[in-house]
């Protein structure tokens, strides 16, 4: 988890550390709408398809869906999904002293929805890596 500091400790009246979403990321024209549950992960995960949509450079779904990596301070290691990095990527990473670790499986369950406030259209997209789905549900008028 979370490494916490004297600030973050237990104490009455005070919330616990926490890395929970959801997160709106709003641009000129759309807004995409994300979260995702993993622990200390979160922040990384949320941000990774965050930047990936403030870049617009592949489809919504490759967003959610892309290889992850986290590093989280302590330990001081960079843990990935397999395929997160090219080999020549992840040589340059070691040869500049990061320590990487191939966790051999894939991790969250993020879900996401992106609105194009022009034309009013809803896409949502519902991570490979876990159980949900996508379902639009019209609203009661």
């Amino acid at each position: 988890g979370l490494v916490q500091g004297k600030a973050n400790a237990v104490a009455p009246g005070k919330r616990m550390l926490s890395s929970m979403t959801p997160t709106f990321v709003v641009g000129p024209e759309r807004t995409f709408i994300v979260g995702t549950p993993g622990g200390s992960r979160i922040i990384s995960m949320v941000l990774l398809a965050s930047v990936g949509f403030m870049l617009n450079e592949t489809p919504p779904d490759a967003w959610v869906n892309a290889p992850r990596f986290h590093h989280q301070f302590l330990p001081d290691v960079v843990q990935h999904e397999p395929g997160a990095f090219t080999p020549e990527v992840a040589a340059e990473l070691e040869k500049r002293g990061h320590v990487l670790k191939n966790l051999g499986r894939r991790y969250g369950n993020m879900q996401a929805i992106l609105v194009d406030r022009k034309t009013g259209r809803l896409t949502g997209i519902s991570d490979a890596r876990g159980e949900g789905a996508v379902v639009f549900v019209p609203a009661k008028r």
